[in-house]
């Protein structure tokens, strides 16, 4: 145990676990990973406000679906161990991964 200023330093001294900040951090780079996909499909700025008659809505679905959806199971799983431990503290965690989806989509629908 290490001694601070303020008294000896443990684990309980973070927010969370090691295990929240992987998944954080794990978040963050699905939530990078689904905008550089999605930008696949992202309107050419000359052609912005143009009716599409081709596939990208289809391009879009099938590049982004997959990381939706894995990410969406651990997620969820994440979020119904928090409710059953009742472990309060870390949910601020996982709000936060949503937040981060939240700007991820709201990148992408900026685009269209």
């Amino acid at each position: 145990m290490q001694q601070t200023y303020f008294g000896p330093m443990t684990c309980k001294s973070f927010p969370g676990r090691p295990r929240d900040y992987a998944l954080l951090a794990f978040n963050l780079l699905g939530a990078i990973v689904y905008v550089f996909l999605a930008s696949r499909a992202w309107a050419i700025p000359r052609e912005r406000g143009l009716h599409s008659e081709t596939g990208e809505p289809f391009i879009w679905f099938l590049s982004v679906a997959p990381i939706v959806a894995i990410f969406f199971v651990v997620n969820v799983i994440w979020g119904v161990l928090i409710l059953v431990r009742r472990q309060w503290p870390r949910g601020y965690f996982w709000l936060l991964t949503a937040l981060i989806w939240l700007l991820a989509v709201v990148i992408d629908f900026a685009h269209h």
